[in-house]
């Protein structure tokens, strides 16, 4: 068993390439921020060599704006680590102007369209409470 957990919660209400867009997004956030969770390289069985990947199951929940608040808000009170994506950043077209749309956001009304949190276990199951798996 795992003692960490990685959650991506999704908002409910997004078209499917934007769900998967910000699922994206919010995996690599989570691998970047903790290096501990990737895996090793995968070989195929001609030798060739796979990249690294998150060495952990990552469970993706479904919520409205409302829950992907108070998702954040309990990650940020539990300390762990936390991915957020904004619906500004949809339309940027680079990483520094999402950056600077994510800069702008206020931080007690964010518009999240999703939130990756990873951290001790019980702590997400905390933050995700209630949450339904998307799907």
């Amino acid at each position: 068993m795992f003692t960490t957990k990685i959650a991506l919660i999704v908002r409910e209400d997004l078209a499917v390439w934007q769900k998967l867009n910000v699922t994206a997004f919010l995996a690599s956030g989570i691998a970047v921020s903790a290096p501990d969770a990737i895996g090793e390289s995968y070989e195929d069985a001609a030798g060739r060599r796979y990249a690294r990947m998150l060495g952990q199951p990552v469970l993706i929940f479904a919520g409205d704006r409302a829950r992907l608040q108070a998702a954040h808000r309990g990650a940020l009170e539990r300390d762990l680590t936390v991915a957020a994506y904004v619906a500004a950043m949809f339309a940027t077209g680079h990483d520094a102007a999402n950056r600077a749309v994510f800069r702008e956001a206020d931080p007690a009304d964010m518009d999240l369209v999703g939130l990756a949190v990873r951290g001790d276990r019980k702590a997400v199951d905390k933050v995700v409470k209630g949450l339904a798996l998307h799907g």
